[in-house]
C-alpha cells in the first residue's frame, strides 16, 4: 500500500462516500448507521482520511458537540483494506486535537472496541452516564435493543 494519505475536514462531495462507508460497516454491526440527511446536517463534524492521488475516502471520524464542554466521538470507521495501518488512530487523534481547540472538557463514545479507545485515555463508564439524546440513535442499530456497546469517557486535560 503506497498511498499517500491525508486527514482533512470533510467536504460536501465526501458525504455520499462517508454514507457508503458507514452503511457498509453498520450492517456488520460495527457502528450505528446514519441517514444521508443527518450526514449533511453534521458535515462540519467529520474528519476524513483520503488517498491524495485518487481522492478515494479510506475512513472517517466525527466529533459531534453535545453542549459547551462535552462532545461525542462517533462514526469512526476505516475501510477493511486499511485496518491495522494506524489510520483509525490518526483520525481519532485529529478529532482529539480539535476537541482541545474548542476547549472541551469531556469526550464520550459508545463502542464495541474498548481496547482501542482505552489506548487514548478513554475509560469505561456506566451507560446511564451518557446523555439521553444518544439513545435515539441507538434505535437505528442492528443490535438494538440487545446492545453490547461499551460507554467510555475521556477527561481532557488543559495545559
Amino acid at each position: 500500500m503506497n498511498q499517500k494519505l491525508i486527514t482533512r475536514k470533510a467536504e460536501i462531495g465526501d458525504i455520499r462516500h462517508i454514507h457508503a462507508l458507514l452503511h457498509k460497516y453498520s450492517h456488520q454491526g460495527d457502528l450505528i448507521p446514519r441517514p444521508l440527511t443527518d450526514l449533511y446536517d453534521h458535515i462540519r463534524d467529520f474528519t476524513v482520511a483520503a488517498d491524495t492521488e485518487t481522492g478515494h475516502l479510506l475512513g472517517c471520524c466525527a466529533l459531534q458537540f453535545c453542549w459547551e464542554d462535552l462532545a461525542e466521538i462517533r462514526s469512526l470507521v476505516v475501510d477493511e483494506e486499511f485496518r491495522r495501518s494506524g489510520l483509525a488512530s490518526r483520525l481519532l487523534q485529529t478529532c482529539l486535537e480539535e476537541a482541545l481547540r474548542y476547549d472541551l472538557r469531556q469526550l464520550f463514545c459508545l463502542t464495541f472496541k474498548a481496547d482501542f479507545f482505552g489506548k487514548f485515555g478513554f475509560t469505561r463508564i456506566d451507560r446511564s452516564e451518557l446523555p439521553l439524546k444518544i439513545w435515539a440513535d441507538c434505535m437505528l442499530c442492528v443490535r438494538f435493543p440487545d446492545c453490547e456497546g461499551i460507554a467510555m469517557m475521556k477527561e481532557l486535560l488543559r495545559e
